[in-house]
């Protein structure tokens, strides 16, 4: 069986009868099931093949249930690296792009993902983001875009402006110089004005996973503290800090300022210490800010020649400033409490500053001389004049109350989070709608005029900005006054693109609006999104804050854009992410080639949980493509005995009721597999189903006509569950037993929990366990059996076993009131023993049934092991006989 053509065959015809387009239907429910979409930068990884493997497992399994699937698919496709490849082949970023889409797009097909290309966003096309620059001057409008001052990565030999991540040891990228900070007037978003909304929300995000809410809390972070006002001694200036932790102000031995902080180089100008400080923040420009916050580094800083005082105690404090103090958090400006900070507590005892403890944990004193690290857990104030021994909590407020009272101190909230640059200056973006006039100054584009595109005039070179050079682009004349003026040359932050590609599905041909309101309406939120973790804070921060700025625009109703999150874990191979540098990787094409796509897609959803790592493995690969001819040849033999028809479980045997209460189980708990992500589970338990299958046919040799009709339900039922997981295997088969028309389409099975047969499948779970024990003696003893003796449990163990079940707490005591086991003294007690050191014991089957079902199956077990089969139910000596249990024979082989 040819796999690769079975794939390509239903590929063809999926796409010729455009089974998977939808549109609205208010008579169905909507189920919008999406992944992060891709940058295009070539073929697909392994990574992109689990994220979007298990989304169309998803989306497939909902649209068998019968919702109304919406499963787009677009590409991200401006950014930094199509520009960089530019510039290195000499080419343009659009070529390079295109090409990509197509390498992946045809990889995409090849897997047989089941998108509905008619809503295909490409974020590089002028269709789409004219509309980033409507949204763009919507927020304009509104104030929540602005222009200021901000510090960039500047590379002086390029002269151009680096992202952070081509900032590599403090060098550029590209020639090895040393990157300088630079101030730059820059555009920003505004998504501070939502912080509070945007943190409160994140309790409604139920089926979010805590992993992903916590990042965003965090990453918001706001504190709820204290800001404290300095004196500079010999001065009128002062300087405020933000805390939370007002308790330790009397422990303040030194305050530290940004580097940045404008009061520097004020406090600094025409003094001993101008040229030291210059030369330190000269130094601090060229470090990322990753690099200054990086706790394992040690933190660089140097003192200014300045005092504060410190308003509780009149200490006078020295002012320094350090690598790790940022502008960017709170004042810029950090008081210093060594003894209760353990970063201080480093910095302070690298520069020799004093130390002064003003907590104390109970029933301890703690000695600044002899401190090896900071004590930061609760306990009693000290060293703190009128707040002397009360716990440092109730300290917090007290302490707040009466700087407040002494005019030196306000409560104030912060947070980390700070507004969105979105500059940046690049060729491969969304060109900012706004034109710089010397008589107006910024002027928006009028909406009639957009988009503003790209031109083709740009010149890559890898020096600077290419936008500056199209002067065919840049000079203009300005909308309100007509005068000579020039077009903004930065371009949007890729992540704008991402922040509502979503919404532009929903309707991807509409010209009038970013969407059509009616159709998001329908289709939003997204139900199911799924991405990579990496993705927790940026990319998931920015999309909600989209959505509730368009919201306050009219163009939605939402407060939030993804109902459910699944972050799918990395694929690894030989221990480590896959990385082309590390020549691990495997070609998804090389698999589809050697085995096919459904072999991948099968060996991907089983190998681990979508949240888990994954250690891809070529030996699971080869496994996952024999179950799959497993299945094949189980529904080409049992072709013959495919036959459609009503149950009736009337006159059943044992054998016929298992399966159909193994079918019914098999779908219930593959349901209920699917619903909660736990796709590797669904996919052993089908893979338990079909061996399930195989026994039945192996111990039906002429089925009935009822059994042919419950057989054909497990076959249809089997074929229909692993349609999601392995699609081309599901409709080959389908088609092959005769069925129309496609099982992607058909109703997903509902199970009935009437033909759930539990004793059926305990006695038939016994027939197989027997059958194995069987097998592994004569492994064992390594020998051709010419007769086996299979003996019963004698009648008395059932009755010591139904005792130890009501649990007695003389279990011995018990048995020995019965005549008919007191006979069988040692042995019995011997037996009772054994139960009582046996955990949870459950109820067991009738002594006769499983006799019954033990001699049904003397012939199956005869035609399995190729000898005779003796049953042996009388009590005998035998020691064999003597260690028969219920449901746990005695096995002797001759």
């Amino acid at each position: 069986m040819k796999f690769k053509d079975i794939e390509k065959k239903w590929q063809d015809r999926w796409q010729k009868d455009s089974i998977f387009k939808v549109g609205e239907d208010k008579a169905k429910k909507k189920y919008y099931c999406l992944e992060m979409f891709p940058y295009p930068s070539g073929k697909l990884h392994m990574g992109h093949v689990r994220n979007y493997s298990i989304g169309d497992c998803l989306a497939r399994y909902k649209r068998m249930q019968g919702y109304n699937v919406l499963y787009p698919m677009g590409y991200d496709s401006l950014g930094l690296p199509a520009e960089n490849a530019a510039i290195k082949n000499n080419s343009h970023p659009k070529i390079w792009t295109e090409k990509c889409i197509g390498m992946m797009k045809d990889q995409q097909n090849q897997m047989g993902f089941s998108y509905d290309w008619s809503r295909e966003v490409d974020t590089y096309r002028p269709e789409y983001y004219r509309w980033n620059q409507w949204i763009f001057l919507k927020l304009y409008e509104k104030g929540l875009a602005y222009k200021k001052e901000a510090p960039i990565n500047w590379c002086p030999k390029c002269s151009t402006v680096l992202a952070n991540e081509q900032v590599e040891d403090g060098k550029c990228w590209r020639c090895k110089s040393a990157v300088e900070e630079k101030k730059l007037n820059q555009w920003f978003f505004k998504i501070t004005a939502y912080a509070d909304e945007l943190l409160n929300d994140i309790d409604k995000l139920e089926d979010w996973p805590e992993k992903v809410k916590t990042m965003q809390k965090n990453w918001i972070g706001k504190s709820i503290g204290t800001e404290i006002k300095f004196k500079i001694d010999n001065s009128e200036e002062t300087i405020s800090t933000f805390t939370t932790r007002p308790d330790t102000v009397y422990g303040i031995t030194y305050l530290v300022l940004a580097p940045e902080h404008p009061m520097v180089e004020k406090l600094t100008k025409n003094t001993p210490y101008e040229k030291k400080v210059k030369d330190f923040i000269k130094k601090v420009k060229k470090m990322s800010t990753i690099e200054r916050t990086d706790d394992t580094k040690a933190k660089e800083g140097t003192f200014i020649g300045i005092h504060a005082i410190n308003p509780v105690n009149n200490d006078k404090c020295p002012l320094y400033i350090a690598d790790y103090a940022l502008m960017a958090y709170g004042t810029g400006a950090v008081m210093a409490v060594p003894t209760h900070d353990q970063r201080d507590f480093e910095f302070a005892k690298k520069h020799n500053l004093p130390l002064k403890v003003v907590i104390q944990p109970k029933g301890k004193a703690l000695d600044e001389k002899t401190m090896t690290k900071a004590y930061t857990d609760p306990g009693i104030m000290t060293n703190s004049a009128p707040f002397n021994n009360i716990e440092n909590e109730t300290a917090k407020q007290k302490i707040t109350d009466y700087m407040i009272k002494q005019n030196c101190a306000k409560k104030t909230t912060n947070y980390k989070l700070r507004d969105w640059l979105i500059s940046r200056q690049r060729y491969w973006g969304t060109p900012i709608p706004i034109i710089n006039c010397p008589k107006c100054g910024p002027v928006p584009v009028p909406e009639k005029d957009l988009p503003v595109t790209l031109p083709d005039s740009a010149k890559f070179t890898g020096t600077g900005n290419p936008l500056d050079t199209a002067k065919d682009f840049k000079n203009t004349k300005c909308p309100k006054c007509s005068a000579a003026a020039t077009r903004e040359t930065d371009t949007m932050d890729t992540f704008v693109d991402s922040s509502w590609y979503f919404f532009r599905y929903t309707s991807s041909c509409e010209t009038s609006l970013p969407f059509n309101k009616e159709q998001s309406k329908y289709w939003m939120p997204v139900d199911q999104y799924i991405g990579g973790i990496e993705h927790a804070i940026l990319h998931l921060l920015y999309a909600r804050f989209f959505t509730k700025a368009l919201r306050d625009i009219g163009l939605t109703n939402l407060d939030e854009p993804f109902k459910r999150l699944l972050a799918q874990g990395m694929v690894l191979k030989d221990g480590a992410k896959m990385s082309k540098s590390l020549g691990n990787t495997v070609d998804p094409s090389q698999i589809i080639e050697k085995h096919g796509a459904d072999t991948a897609r099968l060996f991907i959803l089983f190998a681990a949980l979508p949240e888990k790592e994954l250690e891809w493995s070529d030996t699971g690969a080869s496994a996952a493509h024999r179950f799959l001819k497993k299945i094949y040849t189980l529904v080409d033999s049992n072709k013959p005995n495919y036959t459609k028809g009503k149950i009736d479980t009337k006159d059943l045997n044992t054998n016929t009721k298992h399966l159909l209460s193994k079918t019914e189980k098999a779908t219930k708990e593959i349901t209920q597999d699917i619903e909660t992500h736990k796709l590797s589970f669904a996919i052993a338990k089908i893979m338990a189903f079909v061996n399930e299958i195989n026994r039945y046919t192996k111990r039906t040799e002429n089925p009935g006509k009822m059994q042919k009709i419950i057989l054909t339900h497990s076959i249809d039922t089997l074929l229909s569950i692993i349609c999601p997981f392995t699609p081309h295997l599901a409709e080959e088969n389908w088609e092959h037993l005769g069925n129309k028309p496609y099982i992607s389409t058909h109703p997903w099975p509902k199970h009935n929990e009437a033909y759930i047969d539990k004793a059926a499948e305990k006695r038939e779970e016994l027939t197989k366990s027997i059958l194995d024990d069987i097998k592994e003696i004569r492994k064992i003893v390594n020998k051709t059996p010419k007769k086996i003796s299979i003996y019963l449990s004698p009648t008395y163990k059932y009755k010591i076993y139904e005792i130890a079940l009501k649990n007695p707490k003389n279990l011995i005591a018990e048995i020995m009131k019965h005549d008919d086991i007191k006979k069988h003294g040692k042995d019995a007690i011997k037996y009772a023993n054994i139960l009582t050191k046996r955990h949870n014991l459950q109820p067991l089957m009738p002594e006769q049934e499983e006799k019954q079902t033990i001699k049904s199956s003397i012939d199956f077990f005869e035609k399995e092991l190729n000898c005779a089969i003796e049953i042996m139910e009388k009590e005998t000596d035998c020691e064999k006989s003597k260690r028969a249990e219920p449901e746990r024979p005695g096995i002797e082989i001759l």
